[in-house]
């Protein structure tokens, strides 16, 4: 008569098995001898501000991981303005329109003295068709910057632009590209 296998007594074997080929592993993996390693981490260091790095990870384009470094800003620092207009900023890089306007709003409502919170507002509502209230909101912008930002009185002139041509075709409507400009600040550009 034949015995049958069953997976019990397989496994069995097979850790056995494995327990005594791991006995014969060294018990460390060799420095490279030219001392090129990685270094280790030093916990005695502070972590690095987490609206420093989300404005750095802007810059390099890496919107959803700025958001994430955004909020874990956000809970040690708490939801400041600074911190939902950055947040607001990395939603709008990611094509998120509703979540970016909400959190510029919500940011403008707590301080209304930040231009570039109003400049990516002006954006968001560019990008989403509501022509005169970006123009308003440009405007305000441009008056808290006092004109000394090139980027908010060139998304003026262009929402001003298309505010005096309501009438332009699809196509020439989608000639306008936003384009990030800084740590939070956005900038609406022709298409070459």
């Amino acid at each position: 008569m034949r015995e049958q296998n069953t997976p019990i007594p397989t496994l069995l074997k097979a850790i056995a098995v494995a327990a005594a080929m791991a006995g014969c592993v060294p018990d460390r993996i060799p420095e490279p001898k030219d001392g090129t390693f990685a270094p280790g981490v030093d916990h005695r260091k502070a972590a690095e501000d987490g609206l420093e790095v989300g404005n750095r990870l802007m810059a390099a384009g890496q919107h959803e991981l700025a958001l994430e470094a955004f909020t874990r800003a956000a809970l040690t620092e708490g939801l400041t303005p600074e911190i939902l207009t950055s947040m607001g900023t990395a939603n709008l890089g990611l094509g998120r329109l509703g979540q970016a306007e909400q959190l510029l709003r919500r940011a403008l409502k707590e301080d209304d003295t930040r231009p570039e919170a109003w400049n990516n507002l002006g954006v968001v509502l560019m990008e989403r068709g509501e022509v005169k209230e970006a123009e308003q909101v440009f405007h305000r912008a441009y008056a808290l910057d006092n004109g000394e930002s090139d980027s908010i009185r060139d998304n003026l002139r262009l929402v001003q632009e298309k505010s005096a041509n309501p009438d332009k075709s699809v196509a020439q409507t989608e000639a306008y590209k936003v384009v990030q400009r800084g740590n939070a600040d956005f900038l609406i550009r022709k298409n070459p």
